[in-house]
């Protein structure tokens, strides 16, 4: 697990959180008094889901495949997973603000490697797999992406887009791709090696693209996972709720629903 703990951040966080529960049927009252948490320093991963996950064996994912196979991990489980992700990452050469294009499907790979790259304070693009090589060009080059995470095969879709970027391929090795299993093997104590200001980026989305060139959209590590509280309350998420979200990667909505929402209330996703 992370050494980390409870922090102020946490406190002020927790705070707003359990006043929007608190009057989740009241809206003028909710209204009225709720207050954004405005940290200086804050890093979702560490000052929110691994304090809630330290001993916490209720599921935190639950996947169902279409052939009814399911998968199942704990808030506990997940951050073990996630700090050695984030090990392995780190020992990969990924560093804080490196830009990561992580193309995965809804695939526990996914949550690991998104709360992994927080704890770096590296940066994420999310990618659907639906991307062509035309669109991954353009987004490793605008996006000034070091590193590329994605299912092995659509590795080959990168063929022809150039650059010194870190291959990471997920359930098998691409030719020259990093075989992402062997995160595995890294240790689950993880150390951070700074603070996270609260302003620094976290995610960088690129726009549908429906009129003109896609536009890349910043997002902080307080917009997105302070922001969705919002989302959590009109939902009408609580604590040990199961929530399904049919967005797939690689749209904002996944990460509104699939990730700050339900964790931020402790439902399943």
């Amino acid at each position: 697990m992370t050494a980390t703990s409870a922090t102020g951040a946490t406190e002020g966080f927790r705070a707003a959180r359990d006043f929007l529960l608190q009057h989740r049927e009241d809206y003028e009252t909710a209204y009225e008094g709720f207050a954004w948490p405005r940290p200086d320093r804050f890093n979702w991963a560490l000052d929110w889901f691994d304090v809630i996950a330290e001993g916490n064996d209720r599921t935190a994912l639950h996947l169902v495949e279409e052939d009814g196979t399911e998968t199942k991990v704990s808030f506990a489980e997940m951050s073990r997973r996630s700090d050695r992700v984030a090990n392995w990452l780190r020992a990969r050469g990924v560093r804080a603000g490196d830009r990561i294009i992580v193309m995965l499907g809804n695939q526990v790979e996914l949550w690991e490697t998104v709360l992994a790259a927080m704890k770096l304070r590296a940066v994420v693009i999310p990618a659907t797999p639906l991307l062509g090589p035309a669109d991954l060009r353009d987004r490793v080059d605008r996006g000034r992406a070091r590193h590329v995470i994605a299912r092995a095969e659509d590795t080959v879709k990168f063929d022809d887009v150039p650059g010194g970027y870190t291959r990471i391929a997920v359930g098998g090795d691409g030719v020259d791709w990093l075989a992402y299993e062997h995160a595995a093997d890294e240790s689950e104590v993880f150390t951070p090696d700074g603070a996270t200001l609260a302003d620094d980026t976290l995610m960088l989305y690129f726009t549908s693209g429906t009129t003109a060139r896609p536009k890349l959209v910043e997002h902080t590590h307080t917009s997105y996972p302070v922001g969705h509280l919002s989302t959590m309350y009109w939902i009408g998420l609580k604590p040990g709720d199961v929530h399904l979200n049919i967005s797939s990667p690689g749209w904002a909505k996944h990460a509104w629903s699939n990730l700050f929402a339900p964790w931020n209330a402790e439902a399943t996703v």
